[in-house]
């Protein structure tokens, strides 16, 4: 008998869980559902913005990775970076993508939570397009997705383009003593 009952006792504490666990993933479901309607899914469609022949869109799909890679690998500040961790970044960010036609030529990602914060980080123009007004046309079309807009504080770091972000309202830090960093220059050195 008592078999039995320890039987039936797993397999009641089992079906409990089971069904504890429909009701709970219901619930989550529901509540997915609802913030879903408070985000419109067309808020989270690649957006394109035009100026003549260039375009700008948000869409991954249309990015080139290895160009963007073979950039970054050869930049001051993401100097010999891994194909792997560009992927990866690119994936976790809201990336920009400058476009002639379907030629790459230019590229931007913001990291961000949406709601308060983002950093801006490897903006760049490929050489041959560079005194166009490109990397203006690519700041405005940051600055004016959706997603963007209301949040309380941008960043970036640059070592020579501090007059192109002051045209949108990028300044020197008022308060560098109260930032501090974590920093490893030598993360993407061959052999570390």
């Amino acid at each position: 008998m008592a078999g039995i009952w320890r039987d039936f006792s797993v397999r009641h504490s089992r079906r409990c869980t089971v069904e504890y666990f429909a009701i709970r993933f219901a619930h989550v479901a529901k509540k997915r559902h609802r913030l879903r309607a408070k985000w419109p899914r067309a808020s989270m469609k690649p957006m394109t913005y035009h100026r003549g022949e260039f375009l700008v869109t948000t869409d991954r799909a249309r990015l080139n990775e290895e160009l963007i890679h073979e950039f970054l690998f050869q930049s001051y500040w993401a100097e010999g970076i891994p194909r792997k961790t560009v992927a990866r970044s690119i994936r976790n960010s809201l990336c920009f993508g400058l476009l002639e036609g379907s030629r790459q030529i230019g590229f931007a990602r913001v990291v961000t939570d949406y709601a308060t914060f983002a950093y801006l980080a490897d903006v760049f123009i490929l050489d041959g397009y560079r005194g166009r007004g490109l990397a203006k046309f690519l700041m405005e079309s940051i600055v004016k997705h959706p997603r963007l807009q209301g949040l309380r504080r941008w960043v970036l770091a640059t070592r020579d383009a501090h007059s192109l972000y002051a045209k949108f309202g990028f300044m020197p830090l008022a308060r560098p003593d109260r930032w501090m960093e974590l920093h490893n220059p030598n993360v993407y050195k061959r052999g570390k």
